[in-house]
């Protein structure tokens, strides 16, 4: 009887430990960072999400291909835990089953992957050179599928008056501020009616 009342206890545990979460290849997910500029981000676009990136599997293991120092795959629960609190939000292209066919997620993984090991782009251009986080998600599924997800906007478009965002650009551009310059947002992004939130934590 003792050990039946065991095994009842263990299971219950069981229920309450946190699983990593089902992700498909071409997800997108998002947080919070706690980089540098990622205040300066949130200020400018009036967003929680500062820090984003694409899902990729490799030999069965989720990876985020993400732009942060360098483009590059981190393992799914490094990306995860290093958001604040831990908390992230994962959205799907709404029409994925038709869109994401294996073809369509091999041109996917090919656009995305050309960027792999490039620089990040601190002062956000819309040049192939260097890549930001949001940019590396939009391009990728603009040439594989056709697809914006997020409206691009002018840098001038955006909070450039909050202080924080101020000092922001003048430690980037000094006072060449490229008010012009397409710029992606994380915000843009998330607020696509392209995708669906499929698992938020």
């Amino acid at each position: 009887m003792r050990f039946l009342i065991l095994l009842a206890l263990l299971a219950a545990g069981c229920g309450s430990v946190r699983t990593r979460p089902a992700l498909r290849d071409g997800d997108i997910i998002f947080h919070t960072s706690h980089s540098a500029q990622s205040v300066a981000i949130q200020h400018a676009t009036g967003s929680r999400y500062s820090h984003m990136g694409l899902v990729i599997h490799r030999d069965g293991k989720p990876f985020v291909l993400e732009a942060s120092a360098t483009v590059r795959r981190t393992p799914l629960d490094a990306w995860i835990a290093r958001g604040v609190g831990g908390h992230f939000v994962v959205k799907r292209i709404r029409d994925a089953t038709r869109l994401l066919t294996p073809e369509g997620l091999a041109r996917l993984r090919e656009e995305a992957l050309r960027f792999e090991g490039l620089p990040y782009d601190l002062t956000f251009e819309w040049s192939d050179d260097r890549i930001y986080c949001s940019e590396l998600v939009w391009k990728a599924y603009h040439r594989a599928l056709g697809l914006d997800l997020g409206k691009l906007q002018r840098l001038r478009e955006f909070k450039l008056d909050d202080p924080v965002v101020r000092a922001k650009l003048h430690e980037r551009y000094g006072d060449r501020v490229p008010l012009d310059e397409p710029v992606i947002s994380p915000s843009a992004m998330y607020g696509s009616p392209l995708l669906v939130t499929v698992e938020q934590r």
